[in-house]
Order: structure tokens, then sequence, then C-alpha cells
């Protein structure tokens, strides 16, 4: 994309590029007229079938959702396919190098609120993520400065019911379907994923916002699949009291209800919000939408 004198949809202007998704380029773009900007990902025609129209679909079943970004328009112009939607902050990735790489307790806490209402949303439109990572969850801007936006649908599939046949299993050559580093163990094992899947990276970059590592980070691999299967071995066998060690309890609850949960069962986020909820009054934080950035930037301007 050398040259970026383009316009998508004949409304917006294409800029800089800002990063990339699963399965495409993002760029800020310009609405000619209005001036306000947006967000363009782009995915050459050649990419068949297309990850980023069945995206655009998948966040257009969403509209209307709390921390869903809206597509403006979805169009092929040359050989790109092009989804325009709302611009948005950082990710959380972004802000965790930004802090230091650690989140206190109280940041984390109000994150998850937050998130746990993203899945349970999403989950009630029959959508699986398969791919909940910091990366993938973004700040707002503006008004919506202090709200979570949960994006990258490009890997969502539809939820589908258990099989009843025996193919339910394992499949003959498994393949990743997510990032090593959160994935669920359905995502290793390359089997059909359900709500509890997400859930079950959300907790995973929780343990990874509050601690230094997670347990399966810097293992040894002589190759990219040897450390894949070390990942998932560790993951398999390890005990929700060592995942949770020196963490405050709710952190083994909410494992503990994950892995208790069958392939078809309805999770209970409300439940899993409660536990979160109840820690953060048993702490004595006050939901002020003060993160940990928040402090930081301001201390950034005042010196």
């Amino acid at each position: 994309m050398a040259n970026l004198d383009l316009r998508v949809a004949d409304k917006y202007r294409l800029r800089e590029k800002i990063g990339g998704g699963s399965f495409g380029a993002v760029y800020i773009g310009t609405h000619v007229d209005s001036g306000d900007e947006v967000a363009i990902k782009l995915e050459h025609v050649s990419v068949d079938p297309s990850f980023l129209e069945c995206e655009a679909d998948i966040y257009r079943s969403l509209s209307g959702g709390a921390g869903i970004p809206r597509v403006h328009a979805y169009v092929t112009e040359c050989e790109y396919n092009a989804m325009v939607f709302d611009l948005l902050g950082p990710s959380l990735e972004d802000l965790f190098n930004f802090c230091g790489r650690k989140f206190s307790l109280k940041t984390v806490l109000m994150l998850v609120d937050q998130l746990l209402c993203r899945l349970e949303y999403i989950h009630a439109h029959d959508v699986i993520h398969r791919d909940i990572k910091p990366e993938n969850c973004l700040m707002g801007v503006g008004k919506q400065g202090n709200q979570v936006y949960v994006t990258d649908l490009g890997l969502a599939t539809e939820r589908r019911p258990a099989q009843a046949d025996a193919n339910t299993g394992r499949s003959l050559r498994p393949s990743l379907v997510g990032t090593a580093r959160f994935a669920s163990v359905n995502g290793h094992l390359g089997v059909v994923q359900h709500r509890c899947d997400d859930l079950e990276s959300l907790g995973y970059m929780l343990l990874y916002f509050i601690r230094p590592s997670l347990p399966w980070q810097g293992l040894k691999a002589a190759n990219h699949e040897q450390r894949e299967e070390l990942i998932l071995e560790k993951k398999q066998t390890i005990s929700v009291e060592e995942l949770c060690e020196g963490l405050p309890r709710a952190f083994a609850a909410y494992f503990d209800y994950i892995r208790s949960l069958g392939f078809d069962d309805k999770p209970k986020y409300s439940y899993l919000r409660k536990i979160f909820r109840d820690l953060f009054v048993r702490e004595g934080f006050n939901h002020d939408n003060v993160f940990d950035w928040t402090i930081l930037k301001y201390l950034q301007t005042t010196k």
C-alpha cells in the first residue's frame, strides 16, 4: 500500500497504518466531509474465504452492544476488501506496557467486570470470539474513554451445539485456534470451542495482568510446534491452586467454576461478576473508573 491517497466507499480517505489484526492491516481514515476519524481494515482479495467479510458480518450481528465497534461500511476497492469501523484507543497490551507490565488489583477488577459483560453479550448472540487477548481489547476514546471494547473478530464463529457422534474429540490434525499464550485447551486441540473457552482465555488474561508471567511463558522448546505442545501440556496438568497461587481466592473460584462447565452449559456470568465485585468491595476500592494508566497519564501532564 505504497500509495495512501486512496478513498474507501467514496467518502473515507486512507491515512497512515496503525496496526494489524489477525488477517489484515489497519489504517486511520478520515471522512472527507466531516473530518471524523475512523479505522479502516484492509484484506487482499486473494484471501479466500474472506475473514474480513465474516468479521464485518459478525460486528453487524452484534450491532448496538456496549463495547462493540460499529461498522460504517464494507466494500471492495481495487485489490482490497475494506471494512470501515469505529476508531478506538490503545489496546490493553499497549496500556500494560505503558504501566510497566503490571496492573493493580483494582484495575484488573474494573476490567474484568466490563469484559464479562462483553462476553455475555457476544455469547447471547451465539458468537464465540476464540481469540480473547490483551491486543484485542481496546479502550474507547472521548466520552467512551473508560469503556473496554472487544475487537478483532476474524477468528470468531457461531456457537455450535455438542455433536452426538464420536467426532467431537480431538481432531486428527489439531491446529491451534487463537494465540498460544491465552488460548483455551480446546483452542490448542483444534476442537469446537464454546462459551467456556472464551472465559478460560479471559482468565489467563487476568493472571497475565496481575502477576509477572504465566506459568507457560518462557518454556524452552526446539521449535514453534514443540513450544505449543509444551504450553498445552502445562495448561492441561496445572492445578487451579498452582495457577492462582498467591492471589485472592476469587481468581481460583473463577477457574474452578470455568472448569466445572460442560460443553453446552450456559455460564452464570452474573455469578462470575459477583465473585470479583465482592472482592472489589472487600478491598475497599472506589469504582471511579480511575485505571492505572489514568493516574500515570495525569502525573505525566503535571510534571
